[in-house]
């Protein structure tokens, strides 16, 4: 069985992320594509995350203490038929019973304000600024850059490895418009090239056309372009000698560490 895990947070998502995991290891055979959100604070944030759960429907799990936000989320995954929970609800009931006072409404207030999690709070900042070939004349600040062709897992992959402290920055590889020349001269990132099988990314494009109320007919996911856009991009990574990970059947989780071990090879903690 395939699952897809939403999991959506306004901190670094760590507690999430531990809870899903206790969860998931009483289930057996179960295919787990986890998309993970941490950091959800305002509402722009969330519309476009709303998009992801609508192309990919599956268990959302959140940590939201925001009430507007909250409130947004768990009526439009009420629409879409797909449910929503907040595991820490009964914990925070009960202790606001046993306490007589209601729980503070703060995001991310378990966390101890030390100085690695202000840099991993500044890493995901960062990341979000440089998402989608953004700001491109700043990635030498980068840990990472990755490259690869549209919805190839680039942008959650990215938010991913901020949560975990890295700058990340990522840039669509489009056979029309070549990157910058600076991706081609960097020094201090590794630049990590993402691939995946034509059947997958013909599957997640016409699934996002739809889910946009747009046309699944056009180039973007006819066989014939996406194998020509996937060449390219391969003859890419193979012509500057970046490593490359197919994605195909990895989660962003796999992805992420396949990443993670790249870096610290490359550069040993």
């Amino acid at each position: 069985m395939r699952l897809h895990l939403h999991l959506l947070s306004d901190s670094t998502g760590e507690t999430l992320e531990n809870i899903a995991k206790a969860a998931l290891a009483q289930y057996d055979d179960v295919e787990t594509v986890r998309h993970f959100w941490p950091m959800v604070r305002t509402e722009a944030h969330l519309e476009r995350i709303l998009a992801e759960i609508a192309q990919n429907p599956g268990l959302v799990v959140f940590t939201l203490v925001n009430p507007a936000t909250r409130r947004i989320l768990e009526a439009r995954c009420a629409a879409l038929g797909l449910p929503a929970v907040a595991p820490l609800d009964p914990v925070n009931d009960a202790l606001s019973a046993m306490l007589g006072q209601p729980a503070k409404a703060r995001p991310g207030r378990q966390h101890a304000l030390d100085a690695a999690y202000f840099a991993r709070v500044d890493a995901i900042q960062w990341t979000i600024a440089h998402d989608d070939g953004l700001a491109h004349e700043e990635w030498e600040e980068a840990d990472i850059v990755l490259a690869g062709v549209s919805r190839s897992s680039k942008t959650p992959t990215s938010i991913y490895l901020a949560n975990r402290g890295y700058k990340t920055a990522n840039i669509p590889v489009v056979v029309e418009s070549p990157p910058p020349p600076i991706l081609y001269a960097l020094r201090r990132p590794l630049v990590v090239g993402l691939t995946t099988s034509a059947d997958r990314l013909i599957q997640v494009r016409r699934n996002r056309l739809l889910s946009m109320g747009q046309r699944a007919d056009t180039d973007y996911v006819q066989e014939e372009a996406v194998l020509r856009e996937i060449a390219f991009a391969r003859r890419m990574f193979a012509d500057h000698g970046w490593p490359v990970i197919d994605v195909t059947r990895r989660s962003i989780e796999e992805t992420a560490a396949a990443i993670v071990s790249l870096v610290r090879e490359r550069r040993p903690e």
